[in-house]
């Protein structure tokens, strides 16, 4: 890198070097200008690069290097201070506060030279003619940080009371502090309200509302605020993440997923800052950070995770446990400094009481991606009685098992295992074989002929016959579907003839029917599966699924294993319809299955069927129906849905409610369904597109940081082969339309650009014209002209094959206006603008327009005439010669001239623009120092406006915003050409 010359590029260097992400290397640069500077021999290029260093050390994790300049700063002032321009005199007092929290931070530093530092402050701000509203507001800092309540309040109130001057904190910092200390002092709602204008974005500066959204996070959480918590962390988090100087608000992110049941993540902004567990340049953040650290260990370990191995400081692998110690007994060491220099117990207490914190919030889904450090959760099984005895378990597993209760498998293997060793009635050993088998599935056969035995033995000889008809359907599950219709045969036949003698019940009788009905639906699926499926089979099998309902029909009662055989049955018979393709009938079945099994008090078992309706509903156009199926299925599945289908069932209804419009309610499910998919286990498939709807219910009300945390999180799992090209380019394109939103305009036009890649191989060409013409506009507003250009001459030529006119038009007039940039661009943006007003006049020679389509084109050129116009008045230099300054601004005219004819033959509709491009003519006619033409101009906007009345009028005159304002430029440009004149 070569030296610097002249005053002018050390400026530039340092205004680049400002501009670098914060870090050691911007301070290493930073170090480098000085040299640079001294080399100058100017005073000013000094002292302008001693500011600057100490500038990036104060936003670095290199805090403790910034006393030395200052040092050398304040002694040049006192040496020479007419050496320090105006700022430079500012800045330098200014400063004065980032020392005094510096020392502060640091635990060497003696308090009673902080306390002596105060003071000098003080006398030197006072000898300036500053307020001591600054003064007060370090003397607080001081007095809060060694725990001296009656001091800290009456700084604070100190603080508040004096004036405000150009030496007082922004106004987003000072909201800062003052919402800390309500919620220091337990008054979590009054320092929201202190910090709603920041937060809402009312103020801002370099470090808010960064630091605000990382403090209101407890409080939001304590309060119950939690979705505003969770979008105050994704919005928060954001910003915090690539500025290292932001360790304390780092540490205030790890804290909130730590408190709501978000380890895993908190486990991932670990490993993103391997450098914060061993910077050292500033103490008083590294003990916070510390803090959390052993805060989030020890939680791991509380859940059984101590031996896992986690991100930790570098040169060795650590497990939760021991990290836990490591960083609690680093924390305490650190904050026993800080106590010894204050005298006090202060910092240890607060360190200690926010490692011993609890979840505040069991479980709050952010809807970003992350691994869960445990097992996924299994929906709950009630523990058994303690102390209950073999009686009070068999008794406790039958009233499951015979009320169809979940978990009655669970409370049957309870049952077996208190009885090791005890012998029980052959009755009790055939329902734990029974229930055995139903949990073994196919290799669970044998147990279920074990059980048929000891039924037998049990003298109930047709629950033996229903016991064989169950073997029979796990057969058929496992797809030996010829041999469960052959095995499930003799169960029936023998249960009819011995439910004709009056020996076996029902119930008994239903089971087995129930089963040789299943194992027959199980050959229709077979058959359709195999492209053999004939109404024989379907006639069969609806045969057999009448047969269970002729049985059953009046006989239910309160018995509700024979009201689930009657709503199983119309389940079966919806399914029969489904297969038929009659699914206005099966949609009509299933509801009445679900009502069914709900009604008989077992809606657990309606999930299934309110699901499937929920699909042939949507299918049918019915999304009401569709919707309302989703909820009672999410209501009636309660704690009993395993982690799977509640993920499907609620990104079905975010499907469902996005679709009519309710993207906030659509959001709230789709966050559901990422949770409940990463619990599952398929955070890659499911989750990401969960993600993926997440982003974009959140980008359609706004969301934006949100959005891109999100949509960022979702990328890495999308892919074509599992969810499809098209949601990989989508989710690129809302990011880039988020990105845009927040001025990150350089990255949205890197996604814009990757999505126009995909889309480019696809048939269809219009998605890959409309990304490269989004991608130019970022690079344009990115400050990147040449590779906008590229951009915008790419979508250019994909407008025109696809005969899009108004995207060339547009393209071209964006590529005028940069060439414009460019010192020796004048003449390619004419021309580039005289081609966009052919493309137009063109299109509207062809016959086979529409009067719309006409009248849209004719906009466009009136548009197009206008931009034309702009452009070449912006073209006349200041420093050209008076006639060609003339003549661009004539040029100019004619073509705002001929957009006023142009906007005028659309009549009323176009009055807006008209009347724009006529003040536009009126300001280029006083320029050309022509009054009486501008003041014409001005009449003639004022004569369009006369009884008008748009949209939101107001008054007798009415009229829109648009219009009010029209008329009082046409009124201001009167005055002035009436004083020219």
């Amino acid at each position: 890198m070569g030296g610097i010359d002249d005053f002018d590029e050390l400026r530039r260097a340092m205004a680049e070097n400002g501009e670098r992400p914060e870090g050691p290397a911007r301070n290493a640069r930073a170090e480098e200008l000085l040299v640079e500077a001294e080399r100058l021999n100017i005073p000013l290029a000094v002292i302008e690069a001693l500011g600057h260093q100490l500038k990036v050390y104060n936003y670095s994790s290199e805090k403790d290097k910034m006393f030395v300049p200052f040092a050398r700063l304040l002694r040049l002032w006192d040496e020479r201070p007419e050496d320090f321009d105006e700022y430079e005199t500012h800045s330098l007092h200014w400063t004065f506060k980032w020392m005094s929290s510096g020392m502060l931070d640091q635990p060497h530093i003696p308090l009673a030279s902080i306390e002596k530092w105060l003071g000098e402050m003080e006398h030197r701000y006072r000898l300036a003619g500053h307020s001591e509203r600054a003064v007060r507001g370090v003397e607080f800092t001081v007095a809060a940080h060694v725990g001296d309540v009656p001091r800290a309040e009456k700084a604070f109130s100190a603080w508040l009371s004096a004036d405000r001057d150009r030496m007082a904190d922004c106004h987003a910092c000072e909201l800062n502090g003052q919402g800390w200390w309500r919620a220091e002092r337990g008054r979590d709602e009054e320092a929201l309200r202190l910090w709603a204008p920041v937060l809402e974005g009312e103020f801002t500066c370099a470090h808010e509302p960064h630091t605000v959204l990382a403090c209101s996070l407890l409080p939001l959480l304590r309060l119950g605020r939690v979705e505003e918590a969770r979008a105050n962390h994704l919005r928060g988090f954001r910003l915090v993440r690539p500025m290292e100087s932001m360790r304390t608000a780092y540490a205030d992110h790890v804290e909130f997923c730590v408190l709501t049941g978000n380890e895993a993540r908190a486990l991932e902004l670990l490993a993103e800052r391997p450098a914060y567990f061993t910077d050292t340049g500033h103490p008083r953040s590294r003990l916070e950070f510390l803090g959390v650290v052993a805060l989030l260990m020890d939680r791991m370990t509380a859940l059984g995770l101590g031996r896992r191995q986690v991100p930790g400081p570098a040169g060795r692998l650590w497990t939760a446990g021991e990290l836990a110690e490591h960083a609690r007994a680093e924390a305490l060491e650190l904050a026993d400094r800080f106590d010894r220099r204050n005298g006090t117990a202060h910092v240890s207490e607060r360190a200690r009481a926010r490692m011993a914190q609890e979840p505040l919030v069991e479980r709050l889904p952010l809807g970003v991606r992350s691994m869960r450090p445990a097992t996924a959760v299994a929906s709950p099984v009630p523990p058994p009685a303690e102390g209950a005895d073999l009686a009070s378990l068999i008794a406790e597993a039958r009233e499951l098992s015979d009320g169809l209760r979940p978990h009655a498998v669970e409370a049957w293997a309870a049952v077996s295992r208190a009885a090791e060793g005890v012998e029980l009635a052959a009755r009790d050993r055939a329902e734990i074989a029974d229930h055995r088998a139903m949990d073994l599935g196919p290799s669970g056969l044998d147990l279920f002929e074990r059980a048929a035995e000891l039924y037998a033995e049990a003298d109930d000889p047709g629950e033996a016959l229903a016991a064989r008809a169950r073997a029979a359907f796990v057969r058929a599950l496992s797809g030996e579907v010829q041999q469960a219709l052959a095995a499930v045969t003799g169960p029936y036949d023998e249960v009819l003839a011995l439910y004709a003698e009056g020996g076996t019940g029902v119930r008994q009788t239903a089971s087995v029917l129930m089963a040789r009905a299943r194992v027959l639906m199980q050959n229709v699926q077979a058959a359709e599966e195999h492209g053999a499926l004939d109404a024989s089979l379907l006639n069969r099998a609806e045969a057999a699924v009448r047969e269970v309902l002729a049985l059953v029909d009046g006989r239910t009662g309160d018995d509700v294993r024979l009201a689930s055989r009657a709503a199983e049955s119309q389940a079966m018979l919806a399914e029969l319809a489904a297969h038929a393709a009659d699914l206005p009938r099966s949609a009509e079945l299933f509801a009445r299955a679900a009502a069914e099994f709900a009604g008989a008090g077992l809606p657990w078992f309606a999930v299934e069927y309110e699901a499937r309706l929920a699909g042939l509903a949507h299918h049918l156009g019915d999304t009401a129906e569709a919707e309302r199926a989703l909820r009672a299925a999410l209501e009636h599945g309660g704690p009993y849905l395993e982690p799977p289908g509640r993920a499907q069932l609620h990104l079905q209804l975010a499907e469902v409610l996005g679709g009519r419009g309710a993207p906030e309610e659509a959001a709230e499910h789709a966050l559901e369904a990422a949770h409940w998919a990463d619990e599952a286990g398929a955070g890659p498939t499911l989750g990401a597109w969960a993600r993926h709807l997440l982003g974009g219910f959140l980008l359609r009300q706004g969301r934006w940081a949100e959005a891109a945390e999100v949509l960022e999180s979702a990328l890495p799992d999308l892919s074509a082969e599992t969810h499809g090209d098209g949601a990989v380019v989508q989710t690129q394109w809302w990011l880039g339309d988020c990105l845009s939103a927040l001025g990150e305009h350089q990255e949205a036009a890197e996604r814009r650009l990757e999505a126009a890649e995909i889309a480019r191989h696809w048939p269809e060409q219009q998605d890959h014209a409309t990304l490269a013409h989004l991608a130019g506009e970022s690079l344009g507003q990115a400050g990147l002209p040449a590779d906008a250009d590229r951009a915008y001459s790419r979508a250019g030529d994909l407008w025109r094959a696809l005969g899009d006119v108004h995207g060339l038009v547009r393209a071209l007039r964006a590529r005028a206006w940069l060439s414009l940039r460019r010192e020796d661009g004048v003449d390619d943006a004419r021309a580039l603008m005289a081609d966009a007003v052919r493309e137009c006049e063109e299109a509207l020679g062809t016959e086979a327009l529409d009067e719309e389509a006409r009248q849209q084109l004719v906009a466009e050129l009136g548009h197009t005439h206008r931009q034309y116009g702009d452009l070449l008045a912006r073209s006349a230099s200041e420093d050209a010669e008076d006639d060609s300054i003339q003549a661009a601004l004539e040029d100019a005219l004619a073509q705002i001239t001929e957009a006023i004819v142009v906007f005028g033959s659309l009549g009323g509709g176009a009055v807006h623009s008209r009347t724009g491009a006529e003040l536009a003519a009126g300001w280029l006619e006083a320029d050309l120092s022509r009054p009486d033409r501008a003041a014409a101009r001005a009449r003639a906007v004022l004569a369009a406006y006369e009884g008008h009345a748009g949209p939101g009028a107001e008054g007798e005159d009415g009229g829109d915003e648009t219009a009010r304002a029209r008329r009082a430029e046409a009124e201001q440009m009167l005055e002035v050409v009436t004083e020219a004149e």
